[in-house]
């Protein structure tokens, strides 16, 4: 080694010990924490800050910056104490860690504006990790991204799906690093110390694998030199560290998983400890971050413009939905599409064919998507991740990280309902409305036909913030001329009169029940007040207010989604300020194969029953 790289790895390790005493300062302060986990990957991220990173320390969001993802996210101190060390934040602040008035979380937010996509749900951060390199590609960059993981984490099987997606698409700008420091929360991992077992894995799915020292800092510094010269495959570092390195106390010992060190004498003596690991500033080299190589200039975003479609006509919701994706793709090139292997019945298989270079087939694998999509998002993508609604369940957690992130991403759930018909329950997505309109900050749209479809797809678009868009597999006639305007929270009252005994709530398929039920009732002289809630959430409080104070208090949902937590409980919500109560027609127990029609019927949110509870109401 030359006397050159020798002062750089003393300056390195130098950093490394700061941001354990960094770590442990924050931690100790704070009353919790894991300051043993920070210490175990102090090398690592010494190593990619101050000499592999390229970045701009000044604009953590600078577009042509190397990107970082610390999927171990419960390491928070110490990616908070390398920004620290860049000179982004004052390292005052480091003792603020998990106070109320600070956005030095316990799990890194996108508050920060260091942070690409909330993690501390573990197995998640190389999903976006794939994700954020898709979006270098498609933007000409040559940006690289990093994901910090720990071992304990790869048990998770979203960590796979991310290594198999990334192989296939040959994401040799993604670079993973995973700290294996050989101990979990609750006791050792799976594989321990066990280097070419995890190696040998790492291998099979098709990754260039470097098994290093992970306190040896030149063995990073040429495994990640490695790394960035290899082609058409990404890259896993290995590294083989101890919980809790340079303080004795913890040093590769059990039961220090998220616990610091008490306040006093204890944090006294670990840091004094580590004071003691400094080499001389004359045998270190002065290092800081490397610049940014390249302009951030992204170019202009076209006009969106949307098919049309004529009323009358028979379309599925969720072939619109096809149309209108491929559509925007065409004319914006930040709309990237994402499908898991069922491209055909969502119809997004109509965006790969015009756009295929910005369309992502991850099979069978929903959490990756969702994943890759929060990273594609984070970037300033606009990705649009579909599947049948019922397998979004799968990605659930991905999408509570999302919302909180507040990531930029427009799903779609299709073949929702008893309607699907003779699928059966497992086919039926049931509960999705209520998944979605749990988190406060995802829309939630529900169309009745296509050109309701199309330019709620349009709103999606345009909109900052996750959104999901429910559609059905039957087709359903068009209602909506090409003229017809639609906005976030809002509904559509599609029959109003001055004689309405009833307000009756649809959304989806539900609403052509509910015109159904209208003319049988008309027959009757029995008039009724019907909307479509094509806005689930949010919702037009002061219409539904007053379309059931004109109806004399009577409000009837009708869905096809389970009783709780859907259009029921939305629009009972945003009435009972005003005293108004509502009687609900949902699925109430787990239905079975049969007729989409005979289905309706049989779980009681068909015409027949809308028109029995008017009259009972």
């Amino acid at each position: 080694m030359t006397v050159q790289n020798s002062s750089r790895v003393a300056a390195l390790r130098n950093i490394a010990t700061r941001l354990r005493i960094d770590s442990i300062r924050a931690t100790s302060t704070a009353g919790s924490g894991h300051p043993s986990t920070c210490c175990s990957a102090a090398e690592i991220v010494s190593a990619l800050f101050f000499s592999e990173m390229r970045y701009d320390a000044n604009d953590p969001q600078h577009p042509y910056s190397d990107r970082f993802v610390l999927s171990k996210g419960h390491a928070a101190p110490l990616l908070y104490a390398v920004w620290a060390e860049a000179g982004l934040i004052p390292r005052d602040e480091l003792l603020k860690l998990r106070t109320i008035e600070s956005n030095l979380e316990g799990h890194p937010t996108p508050r920060l504006s260091f942070v690409d996509v909330a993690t501390g749900s573990l197995g998640q951060g190389l999903c976006a990790g794939v994700g954020i390199a898709l979006n270098a590609r498609h933007i000409n960059s040559d940006y690289r991204t990093y994901v910090l993981l720990g071992d304990g984490e790869t048990a998770e099987g979203s960590v796979w799906e991310a290594a198999q997606v990334a192989s296939k698409e040959k994401l040799s700008s993604l670079c993973g690093i995973i700290d294996v420091n050989r101990f979990g929360q609750s006791g050792p991992t799976l594989w321990q110390h066990d280097m070419d077992a995890l190696a040998v894995r790492w291998e099979s799915f098709g990754w260039h694998t470097t098994i290093v020292d992970g306190h040896d800092v030149l063995a990073i510094l040429e495994a990640l030199d490695s790394a960035r010269h290899i082609k058409d495959q990404p890259s896993m570092i290995l590294a083989k560290t101890l919980k809790g390195k340079g303080v004795a106390v913890m040093e590769g010992k059990p039961g220090w998983h998220g616990k610091p060190l008490k306040l006093g004498e204890e944090t006294d003596r670990a840091i004094e400890e580590l004071k003691g690991q400094l080499v001389s500033e004359d045998e270190a080299a002065s290092v800081s971050a490397l610049s940014v190589k390249r302009p951030a200039t992204l170019g202009s975003v076209p006009t969106i413009s949307l098919p049309e479609y004529t009323i009358g006509q028979s379309v599925a919701t969720r072939q619109a939905y096809g149309e209108a994706i491929a559509k925007l793709g065409m004319e914006d090139s930040r709309i990237v599409a994402l499908d898991a292997d069922v491209k055909n019945s969502t119809f997004s298989e109509k965006f790969e064919q015009r756009v295929g270079d910005r369309f992502h087939q991850n099979y069978i694998a929903e959490q990756v998507m969702i994943g890759a999509a929060m990273g594609l998002a984070s970037r300033g993508a606009i990705p649009f991740p579909s599947t049948f609604a019922a397998f979004l369940t799968r990605a659930h957690d991905f999408i509570r990280m999302a919302a909180i992130s507040n990531l930029n991403i427009k799903m779609a759930g299709s073949h929702a309902g008893v309607s699907i018909g003779e699928d059966g329950p497992s086919q039926m997505a049931l509960e999705d409305l209520a998944m979605m309109r749990a988190q406060p900050n995802i829309l939630v749209f529900y169309p009745c036909d296509a050109t309701s479809t199309e330019k709620l797809v349009s709103l999606m678009a345009g909109h900052e913030g996750p959104v999901y868009m429910r559609t059905s597999r039957p087709k359903t006639s068009v209602i909506y001329s090409p003229d017809e305007t639609f906005h976030i929270g809002g509904l559509k009252i599609l029959r109003e009169s001055d004689r309405d005994v009833a307000t009756v709530i649809g959304a989806g398929v539900t609403v052509f029940e509910a015109l159904t039920a209208y003319e049988q009732l008309q027959a009757e002289g029995i008039s009724i007040r019907v909307v479509d809630l094509y806005s689930v959430q949010p919702v037009d409080q002061e219409t539904l207010i007053r379309c059931g104070q004109s109806t004399k208090g009577s409000l009837i949902t009708v869905e096809d989604h389970y009783i709780n937590g859907g259009i029921g409980d939305a629009v009972a919500s945003a009435v009972a300020s005003a005293g108004l109560t509502v009687r609900r027609l949902a699925i109430c127990e787990i239905p079975r194969s049969g007729k989409p029609a005979e289905l309706l019927d049989r779980y009681g949110i068909s015409a027949k029953h809308i028109v029995a509870a008017v009259k009972s109401h």
